[in-house]
């Protein structure tokens, strides 16, 4: 008898997983709230069909979960609670892409009893990230080394030549969840101390990163709690550890323009629940005297830091007129700052068609050898989508939604027998899955010893 999947979500990172399934025979049943949207992922694949499911609806969800073997959450974090607990009274598998938030976590022991397996944090970042760093470090501390310094950063892009606008970057999902994330706290490790970094303050730490690859002009900051990854990657010996973004080099000081005018606030404001000239939201926002250029100039220029020099003032109030709000333009209203200046950066920094996504993942390791030599040794993966238009999948999609399908496909045939709430940080749950994702998808991280 074949094997079902339940995937909940049929965002872009699930068409990937659902061919992978499809492909492997078997049974995949997408379910959203809206029908249309399930079955236009699923009416191209074999043994693939569409339903109707609203997550908020237990006995519906628990109905679902139990008539499959394993079910896929592919929807925003805050429901995989929700998830496994339906999982856990039918007995049936569950895989995420997500972190293991605490409310998954506190579920790990009824998980156990029920004898499921609950596996998380495999697709790119978090996934292919740890399966890299957990196998390096295990390599190095086996050989009797210790990992001194640990760098890992990730940067879901626009190919270089597409990279044609003041932020460097087109938005494949909710540019709104993009500029959320921006506001969340880091913290980190470096030269032995906690650094902490409030989000209002996050792009002011960016700095350029050296990758070993001269073509790329990257910028790195940090990207929410590193510190914990000395004890979940098991190098307490490690005086820098530290996760975070890679951007283009003009993305940080556009944005903490935006976040200094006040655009990343989404308290409500009546001003713009209707549809005023760009100008007009703008000086408001900003607090200036009037719509006029000049007052609008005075007020940006009395609120941003990053006005640094006069050239640099210069090229971003250019990048802000490029945005257009400072014309005429009537604005899309959506209530608040943050959601208004969404809707035009949705409309002006979108993929067109031919156009294309990169992926950028690495880890820097900074090795003292049992010997007492050193060496800094990176592991690299740098991925393009397929052009938007071709009917493939974007490298963000592809990097997230197999790696997902091939940890489904590794429960539902015993190489994952390990049962609670799981991550990939240890080498029994990891080698496996990356023996798969090289040799039937190409894809793999690329280690160089850089001295």
């Amino acid at each position: 008898m074949s094997q079902s999947v339940l995937i909940l979500g049929s965002g872009f990172v699930a068409t990937p997983a659902v061919e992978v399934l499809s492909k492997a025979g078997i049974q995949v049943t997408v379910a959203c709230r809206t029908l249309a949207t399930a079955q236009s992922l699923a009416g191209s694949y074999a043994n693939t069909k569409a339903v109707s499911l609203d997550v908020n609806d237990t006995a519906a969800l628990e109905a679902a979960v139990a008539a499959h073997d394993l079910t896929v959450s592919l929807i925003p974090y805050t429901f995989h609670a929700v998830v496994i607990k339906a999982a856990i009274k039918a007995k049936k598998h569950v895989v995420t892409t997500s972190y293991v938030s605490p409310a998954m976590l506190e579920l790990d022991a009824e998980c156990k009893a029920a004898g499921i397996t609950v596996m998380n944090e495999i697709g790119l970042d978090p996934g292919i990230d740890h399966l890299y760093a957990v196998d390096l470090i295990d390599r190095v501390h086996k050989a009797g080394g210790k990992i001194l310094s640990f760098k890992s950063f990730c940067g879901g892009l626009t190919a270089p030549e597409n990279s044609d606008n003041p932020l460097g970057y087109k938005f494949s999902w909710s540019s709104r969840g993009v500029l959320l994330a921006l506001k969340n706290n880091a913290k980190y490790v470096e030269d032995g101390k906690i650094v902490e970094v409030s989000g209002l303050d996050l792009m002011d730490t960016a700095k350029p990163y050296w990758t070993g690859f001269t073509g790329f002009n990257f910028v790195a900051y940090g990207n929410r709690d590193s510190s914990n990854y000395l004890e979940r990657y098991n190098i307490p010996e490690a005086q820098t550890c530290v996760r975070g973004t890679l951007r283009y080099a003009g993305f940080p000081p556009f944005i903490k323009t935006l976040v200094d005018i006040g655009f990343l606030d989404d308290q409500p404001k009546d001003f713009l629940k209707e549809a005023i000239p760009w100008n007009e939201a703008l000086a408001k926002v900003a607090g200036a005297k009037s719509s006029s250029e000049d007052d609008i100039v005075a007020a940006i220029s009395a609120k941003a830091t990053t006005f640094k020099t006069a050239e640099v003032k210069s090229q971003l109030i250019k990048d802000l007129k490029w945005l257009g709000i400072f014309s005429t333009a009537k604005i899309t209203p959506r209530g608040n700052p943050l959601d208004t200046l969404c809707a035009t950066l949705e409309d002006k920094m979108t993929f067109q068609d031919g156009e294309r996504d990169m992926v950028f993942l690495q880890h820097m390791f900074e090795v003292e050898n049992k010997d007492g030599s050193k060496n800094t040794i990176s592991s690299t993966l740098c991925e393009y989508g397929a052009p938007i238009g071709s009917g493939g999948p974007s490298a963000m999609a592809k990097l997230v939604g197999i790696p997902g399908a091939v940890a489904v496909q590794q429960v539902l045939n015993g190489t994952i027998s390990e049962r609670g709430v799981l991550a990939p940080m240890n080498t029994k749950l990891n080698t496996p899955i990356m023996k798969e994702l090289d040799e039937k998808y190409g894809i793999k991280c690329t280690e160089k010893i850089l001295n």
